[in-house]
């Protein structure tokens, strides 16, 4: 036997049988889950922990954003990361789970997080109100990462508290239905808990902008039940919200992608970001590092060429429905500039350049990129990574819209118009009572998806509202979709959702790749 090995075994025996006492003491200094959650202050340091994962690259810093927007007809990619580029063409496969992947374990981290607070702050002695406003984000933050899981992957898993046990590691594949299911309970709990505002409340995070309200638990509680095709209970939650009277319409609506007016009146919920926050390195993921910044990769990865790295783009299709309809005024719709730099006629600025002598090349001066979420009006560029806006992932316009549509899956579609142009009164659309009155509940489906389509263009929400409607599987939609955005070509039955991490289907006995893959 080599000499070597016998010594590195006796080694190992030594430290296996005589030192055995030695490798049962525990460290008084480490801290643990049973010796962490202790007081008040604990408490509230748990659930801002559960929050970190918004930010962090699985969260919004960039991933998810890429994963919401992309598969839309109002983005197209011609991204050189074969990640990006093949996201919208439902091309992804399984060996590569970059960005996919990394969001995926992001909200599984976030999911944990909000686990512990869960499983230990109630047995803290503290005060109830800051207890129930600390389990009260926890069941939202929880509730938002399942919505995320179950929303992109489908059957996923649903642990609901910290493990305990071996037997207790290896969490069961539910199915979709399941895991609505559970999004819709935790958000309710949110929304009992919460308080609409944390400026009249007693307490340390008091006054405390960015933490999850009641309006933020009942909108989301409304958007799963609308999801799912509850229109009933889900016009309940959305006229809940509207009849806080807290929220209402920014009167610019470029306001909403800036940093002049984060966690403004027709904010319900943001990610906040911010330049001056924490230190100088990128929040990539993995364990938190005390270098770690507050800011957003969007700006970079969705910014105009030679400001940006242009991996993502709006569409010329919605850039043409910005133009069918002119405001009161006979003024292209405002929400077009905001929304798309492009060659305007009597001339556009983007960082401080004029966009038609910029760009030379006739490529690049006839082409559109995003503007909602650039710093194009502070910065010279984007190149630093480091941008500071808010990410806006639920706005007082999207309750109104979605209540619109409740109403007229319940036999209510004239009482959507009064709903529907408050959207569009912003930003000086004429009345559609007048413009088209009368509409049938399928006129209106279709009016909605254009107005959709045009207050929320790359903030995300398109494709999900795409695969509700079940325009994948109907097939004039699809060949109109194919029309709009060629991405559609390659979309094949399964694909509208995201594939499963092939280590988690590793390492996790029982969980099953989704069909398509």
């Amino acid at each position: 036997m080599n000499k070597k090995y016998i010594l590195a075994f006796v080694a190992a025996m030594m430290l296996a049988t005589g030192c055995e006492k030695d490798l049962e003491q525990t460290n008084p200094n480490q801290q643990t889950s049973a010796t962490f959650w202790q007081s008040q202050d604990d408490a509230i340091k748990g659930v801002n922990a559960a929050y970190q994962t918004l930010i962090i690259d699985g969260g919004y810093m960039r991933s998810t954003p890429l994963l919401l927007d992309t598969r839309g007809d109002d983005i197209k990619s011609n991204s050189p990361w074969d990640q990006m580029y093949n996201s919208g063409r439902f091309a992804l496969n399984t060996g590569n789970d970059a960005i996919y992947g990394w969001a995926f374990g992001a909200y599984y981290e976030g999911v944990s997080k909000a686990n512990q607070v869960l499983d230990f702050v109630p047995k803290i002695a503290m005060d109830q109100a800051v207890k129930d406003r600390v389990l009260g984000q926890a069941y939202f933050l929880r509730g938002l990462y399942f919505y995320h899981l179950v929303n992109l992957f489908g059957n996923v898993m649903l642990p609901t508290t910290s493990v305990k046990s071996t037997a207790d590691f290896y969490v069961k594949q539910s199915t979709a239905e399941e895991g609505w299911a559970q999004v819709i309970s935790d958000l309710k709990k949110a929304s009992e808990l919460l308080p609409v505002s944390y400026d009249n409340v007693a307490g340390p995070d008091k006054g405390q902008t960015g933490r999850a309200t009641k309006g933020a638990a009942l909108g989301f509680l409304g958007k799963a039940y609308l999801f799912t095709k509850k229109y009933t209970e889900a016009a309940t939650q959305f006229k809940a919200v509207i009849d806080l009277g807290v929220y209402d319409l920014m009167p610019n609506y470029r306001d909403n992608f800036t940093e002049v007016a984060e966690n403004n009146k027709e904010s319900l919920f943001e990610v906040q970001f911010s330049r001056d926050a924490g230190g100088k390195d990128m929040n990539w993921g993995g364990e938190p590092a005390p270098g770690w910044g507050a800011v957003s990769g969007r700006a970079i990865t969705y910014g105009p060429r030679g400001f940006g790295w242009t991996d993502v783009q709006p569409t010329r299709s919605v850039f043409n429905e910005f133009l069918v309809e002119k405001t009161a005024a006979g003024k292209d719709d405002p929400r077009l500039e905001a929304t798309i730099f492009y060659n305007k006629p009597g001339g556009m600025k983007l960082y401080g350049k004029d966009f038609a002598t910029f760009y030379t090349n006739p490529n690049d001066l006839n082409d559109l990129f995003c503007r909602k979420y650039e710093n194009d009006e502070t910065k010279a560029d984007e190149f630093d990574w480091r941008s500071g806006i808010n990410e806006r992932i639920l706005r007082y316009a999207d309750i109104l819209l979605m209540y619109a549509e409740c109403l007229n899956e319940t036999g209510q579609t004239a009482q959507a118009y009064q709903y529907i142009q408050r959207v569009r009164s912003r930003v000086g659309l004429p009345n559609l009572a007048t413009t088209k009155p009368n509409m049938t509940a399928a006129q209106m489906r279709d009016q909605l998806a254009h107005e959709r389509l045009l207050e929320f263009c790359l903030e995300g929400h398109r494709f999900d509202d795409i695969r509700r409607w079940g325009w994948l599987q109907d097939a004039t939609k699809l060949a109109e979709l194919k029309l709009r955005d060629p991405e559609f070509n390659t979309y094949q039955a399964g694909r509208e959702f995201y594939p499963i991490p092939q280590r988690e289907i590793n390492t996790n006995p029982g969980v099953k790749q989704n069909a398509g893959y």
